[in-house]
């Protein structure tokens, strides 16, 4: 796809945010940028090694930039650029952020070929849960169901 030159600034600023996030040493090199209307809202980097938080992604930190500034928590009418191809944690966020579209450079193969592969998340995702790798065990409790029953009953919840 080609991008018109306002949407290439974009993408550039995204690459950039990728690059001085990589030289400042807070992370992978990923950057993203969340755009409305014309106007970037949001810039975000990969700060998963200064903030010891393995969900600092830069789409994540781009998102979380964005809904803040808009006071909302969700980013329908805006667009995400970023340095490479989301991993399934990003992708979903996405999803819950309800953005518009995203356009990203590098493709996660590529991020593979430099040691961030999320080919393995991609394929436990699809597991039935005992043949996952890490466990994940179903404990029913009657009282987290009550929650959830309690939840749907509320009149003045803000579904999202």
């Amino acid at each position: 796809m080609t991008l018109t030159p306002l949407q290439r600034t974009w993408m550039q600023l995204a690459i950039e945010e990728s690059r001085q996030g990589m030289i400042d040493r807070h992370g992978g090199p990923f950057g993203a940028i969340v755009v409305k209307e014309g106007e970037v809202i949001a810039r975000g980097h990969n700060q998963v090694t200064i903030n010891h938080d393995p969900t600092a992604h830069a789409e994540i930190m781009a998102i979380r930039k964005a809904c803040q500034v808009l006071q909302q928590f969700q980013l329908r009418g805006c667009e995400l650029y970023s340095s490479c191809e989301p991993c399934p944690m990003c992708f979903s966020a996405i999803y819950w952020a309800r953005l518009d579209r995203v356009y990203y450079a590098n493709t996660r193969l590529e991020a593979a070929a430099i040691d961030f592969d999320d080919h393995l998340i991609s394929v436990e995702l699809i597991k039935p849960e005992a043949d996952r790798s890490i466990p994940f065990i179903h404990v029913p409790d009657p009282q987290a169901l009550e929650v959830f029953h309690q939840w749907r009953s509320l009149s003045d919840k803000i579904p999202y």
